[in-house]
């Protein structure tokens, strides 16, 4: 569903990413870790078309993002992508109910009566339906999360792209998105890619693991794999520990 072939990306003499070969398979939900700094949200920008490659492409059903010129011919490809960023990014001058309609509205340019019949089919799905009227400034992390799960989901999107899911929450919290990203994945079976820092808790939501490191996928497998990998970094990261390859910056 999504190839990324030999990307590269530099800041400068920063070297970000330095060939990174991944493939995501349709249906399945890989996990992209590894500790803050090494990449991890300059890869999900390049997919999504926000950056461009100094080298490399990216495929995402067919069709090459890298390639796309202009933001029509991308935003086209983004039709596939439903995309639940790391604080649900929502606005806050809307009401929960036109939060979730934005995108029918903006994207899709749908009439009223049938965006309104999806709206409120998604709310009642993730149980929103209490909280239409409300602000995002009214309810909790954990709602305004599925706000933007439903935003997200709302364009049937065959593609969700997670950003840091459990970034500020708390343990209760964090487990609730996780709960809701298998939930949502059983009832709509949409191909994921899962951004995180957090071992092993993001094994839950994941097919496949790739752990990013000085600018490399260092390390691809199972989360069962990875849990019994033997590289140094790899362990180091799993158990928080401060001595090893990984230099805390």
């Amino acid at each position: 569903m999504i190839s990324v072939r030999n990307l590269h990306k530099r800041f400068g003499s920063q070297v970000v990413l330095n060939g990174v070969n991944l493939e995501i398979e349709p249906g399945k939900t890989t996990a992209v870790v590894g500790p803050s700094g090494v990449g991890k949200s300059v890869l999900l920008k390049l997919i999504m078309g926000i950056m461009s490659p100094d080298e490399g492409e990216v495929i995402i059903g067919g069709y090459n993002m890298t390639a796309a010129r202009s933001e029509r011919s991308k935003n086209e490809i983004r039709n596939a992508l439903g995309v639940l960023f790391q604080s649900a990014a929502l606005f806050d001058s809307l009401s929960i109910y036109d939060n979730i309609a934005f995108s029918l509205r903006e994207r899709m340019g749908l009439s009223a009566s049938k965006a309104h019949t999806r709206v409120l089919s998604m709310a009642d799905a993730l149980s929103l339906t209490p909280y239409l009227r409300n602000f995002p400034e009214q309810v909790s992390i954990g709602i305004r999360k599925r706000v933007g799960m439903a935003r997200a989901l709302i364009s049937e999107p065959k593609v969700l792209l997670v950003d840091e899911p459990n970034t500020g929450l708390d343990p209760l919290d964090g487990q609730e998105v996780y709960d809701l990203i298998n939930a949502c994945k059983n009832q709509w079976g949409f191909t994921g890619l899962v951004i995180s820092h957090e071992l092993p808790e993001v094994f839950q939501v994941s097919d496949r693991v790739a752990m990013i490191l000085n600018g490399e996928i260092i390390v691809e497998g199972s989360p069962a794999e990875l849990s019994n990998s033997s590289d140094p970094a790899v362990q180091q990261f799993l158990n928080g520990r401060t001595d090893g390859p990984i230099k805390i910056q």
